[in-house]
This record gives structure tokens, sequence and C-alpha cells, in this order.
């Protein structure tokens, strides 16, 4: 079987692509990339130097001056690969609520996005991998040979994120992570630059009513016949 060289998959918060990605990418022993990570450490950064995220000219520098690589997993601790930032392995790091209350703001600015995205595309121009995040198969590599849009219903995505955070020890509050994820959907919908949504020529799937292995498969399927659902 002769798979596509690059996997652009996007979806809304919690529609499962991460896991999907991370498993598709272990099964095809590609790397698994989340594009997210990568806002995730600018916000990081911003916060570990106290900057305000609502600072749009000092943020967008910031972004435009680091170096941030993703790579292969150098360490058994569960992680699905290795987040540098010039050169310092901030992988957990950017998993805290902090960055998670933040990171839609950031994302947003269209000078962080332009400094990201040019940074990403070095990364999947490498080849054999499988690249998730908002705006993948339409801004970053619309060229793609396979692109999948996933998708659910808030209520659902809500529930799952309930569940990973319970899992992780932490006091949440579904209603609260509901409320939080409605604003995150607005925010990532209605921005001016790479707004979320499918590609004009991707598969799309609604992950509600599907196990993770069921997701899995039927992308697998459509990789083996070419992209074709």
């Amino acid at each position: 079987m002769s798979l596509p060289n690059v996997i652009a998959i996007d979806g809304p918060a919690a529609s499962g692509k991460s896991t999907i990605g991370s498993r598709l990418a272990k099964r095809w022993d590609y790397l698994y990339f989340d594009t997210g990570l990568m806002y995730r450490a600018v916000t990081w950064l911003v916060l570990a130097r106290g900057l305000s995220p609502l600072d749009e000219e000092q943020v967008t520098a910031l972004a435009e001056e680091i170096d941030i690589d993703v790579q292969t997993p150098s360490r058994d601790d569960g992680r699905d690969y290795d987040v540098l930032v010039d050169g310092q392995d901030i992988t957990w790091k950017i998993r805290t609520p902090e960055v998670d209350a933040h990171v839609s703001v950031i994302s947003a600015f269209p000078g962080v996005r332009r400094a990201l995205t040019s940074q990403q595309r070095r990364i999947g121009g490498r080849g054999e991998v499988v690249m998730v995040g908002r705006d993948i198969g339409t801004v970053v590599l619309p060229e793609a040979e396979l692109k999948i849009f996933l998708d659910a219903s808030v209520e659902e995505r809500a529930t799952r994120r309930f569940n990973q955070r319970r899992e992780r020890g932490e006091q949440v509050e579904y209603q609260e992570i509901v409320r939080v994820m409605k604003k995150r959907d607005q925010i990532d919908s209605s921005r001016e630059v790479a707004p979320l949504r499918a590609a004009s020529d991707a598969v799309v799937i609604n992950t509600d009513n599907l196990t993770i292995d069921e997701v899995v498969d039927k992308i697998a399927a459509i990789a083996a016949r070419g992209g074709e659902d």
C-alpha cells in the first residue's frame, strides 16, 4: 500500500484529532505533529516571561524570534513527540490550565499565525507526517495528499475534555468546560486569518458515535483508497 506522504487532520477542540492522529502516526511510523502545540509553546513562553497575552505586538515579536521544533519522542514518559523551543524541552510545560486559558487569543493574532505557519511548513516538508490542527488542509499544507476534517457536537467534546482532566486529577466543572469550548469555537471559526473550516477537498467525519478505533480504521481505509471516502 502506498501511503500519502502528508496527512492533514483538522477539527475543533476535543473532536478526537489528536488521539486519532497519534494512532495513525504510530501505525505508519510517521511523525505525529499537533500544530496547536506551537501556539501553546508561544503562550507558555509569554506567560513565563511575564508578558501580557493581549499585547499583540510583543507576542508577535516573540513568535518571530524563537525557533520551535517537533521531533520523535526521546523519552518513554507518555509523550507523542518532543517540543523544543530554542533547544529547550518544554513538552509537558505547555499542557497547563493557564496555557489553555490564553492559547486561543494568542493563536488568533495574524502575525503569530504567519510566523508559526512557516515553521509548520518546514516540518511538514520533511514528509511522512500526520499533521493535526485547525488550518492544515486550508492554509499550512493545502497540497497535502489526504485531508481529513473531524467534527463532533460541543457536548460530546466537552465530555471528552472533562473526562481527560478528571483522569489527570484536576478539579473541573463540566459547564465551565462547555463555556470555554464554545468561546474557543467562536474565536477559531470567526478569526480573520485562517479560520477553522473544512478544506473543499477534505473528507469530513463526525466522531460523535464512533470509537477511536473505528475512526482510525476509517481513515486508514480512506488512505489506502487514495483519499476517496
